[in-house]
């Protein structure tokens, strides 16, 4: 097979879509030695923390695509001059995008509907924009993929997609997140002016992720114990954050919530090992991968109980009414003032997250490869 995917989650400092794009490429020229596998862009790729991105696998390209004053529109075409030129058989878009000009097989990521199923929680061009393209997006792929059942279920259900088209894949946690020695972690805790206690959350700082009430829920907490307790939330801002940066304000705990910004993966693996817990109230998620790799290496997971995290943690996690702001604050008390049970939840957590790879990805997603293609060859 000869494989494209798109590239353009590259081309920016690596967020859920960016690392499940590079991940899946590896994992699949890595099982796959006779299929030929390009990641193709317009835009250059961002430089990485594994360094050179060709070379590593001989059947993986990384291509910046050259483009005029025409193909320069990718989408309508630029990318559809480029898969017919090259002859690909199947082009993956990672990213809820695909070509309209079918010139071959596509396969469609859909990690999640939050757009359309939570708005509010988003800017609303993005809303409109979502709104307009992913129902077509849905439709021109021959079949899609989702990183669990529960967003199968809703793209089913609201883009009104057959079922025999849409195929539930779960991601993995990167090697990169595995336990580590505590006496590791100092330098990175020291540098980013961090307490020896902590409650970790990461991700992108925006609605959806629900910080407001992990940030109420630390505020009771905090004022009620003594110490140097701090919350530490890692991740890029995102959008629509004021409210959250007010609330801080108003709370007078300025120098216990830490806003670290974007982390490298060895500072994240740092805080994930040495954190208390790490706490993810999100009240909607297409899969929750910040979970899995804090069970990765080894930290006791609170989470929203809600169906996709609650399919990746399954009973290896502490999961709270995401609703809830006391429920949330009775949780985290408990936990860091138990340390029998915050063991238990680290030994769960390990062996949960031993449970996902991205060898077991790269598979199922090969096999959705070969059944698009004949899809695409009968429909022809």
């Amino acid at each position: 097979m000869h494989i494209a995917l798109d590239g353009m989650p590259l081309n920016q400092q690596l967020t859920g879509v960016g690392h499940y794009t590079l991940e899946l490429a590896r994992a699949l020229a890595a099982a796959s030695a006779n299929d030929q596998y390009e990641v193709v862009s317009p835009l250059s790729f961002v430089p990485l923390e594994e360094g050179n991105l060709n070379g590593e696998l001989p059947n993986l390209r990384f291509v910046q695509a050259k483009v005029g004053v025409v193909s320069r529109h990718w989408w309508t075409v630029g990318l559809p001059r480029y898969v017919q030129k090259r002859s690909f058989d199947v082009f993956h878009g990672t990213n809820f995008e695909v070509p309209l000009w079918k010139k071959c097989a596509t396969v469609l990521t859909i990690h999640d509907l939050s757009l359309l199923l939570h708005s509010h929680a988003h800017e609303q061009s993005r809303v409109r924009r979502a709104r307009r393209r992913l129902p077509l997006m849905a439709r021109a792929a021959t079949m899609i993929v989702t990183p669990g059942e529960s967003v199968r279920d809703e793209v089913i259900e609201h883009l009104k997609i057959p079922a025999t088209q849409v195929v539930a894949i779960p991601e993995a946690a990167r090697r990169v997140f595995h336990p580590m020695p505590p006496d590791a972690t100092s330098e990175t805790r020291r540098r980013l002016g961090l307490a020896d206690e902590f409650l970790l959350y990461v991700g992108t700082i925006e609605p959806r992720k629900n910080l407001n009430k992990l940030v109420q829920s630390f505020v009771e907490i905090a004022r009620a114990r003594k110490g140097s307790l701090q919350l530490v939330l890692a991740g890029r801002e995102g959008w629509l954050t004021e409210e959250l940066f007010e609330l801080v304000r108003q709370s007078g705990m300025n120098e216990a919530i830490k806003f670290t910004g974007y982390l490298c993966d060895d500072d994240l693996r740092a805080l994930y090992n040495s954190c208390l817990a790490f706490i993810y109230p999100s009240f909607y998620e297409g899969f929750g991968l910040p979970p899995l790799e804090a069970m990765a290496c080894g930290a006791p997971v609170i989470a929203g109980r809600i169906p996709s995290v609650e399919a990746v943690t399954g009973s290896a996690a502490c999961l709270i009414d995401p609703d809830s702001v006391s429920d949330l604050a009775v949780n985290i008390r408990d936990l860091i003032d138990n340390e029998r049970r915050r063991r238990e939840l680290s030994t769960a957590g390990l062996k949960r997250a031993a449970e996902f790879s991205w060898e077991r990805t790269a598979e199922l997603t090969r096999a959705v490869y070969g059944e698009a293609m004949a899809r695409f060859a009968k429909a022809k």
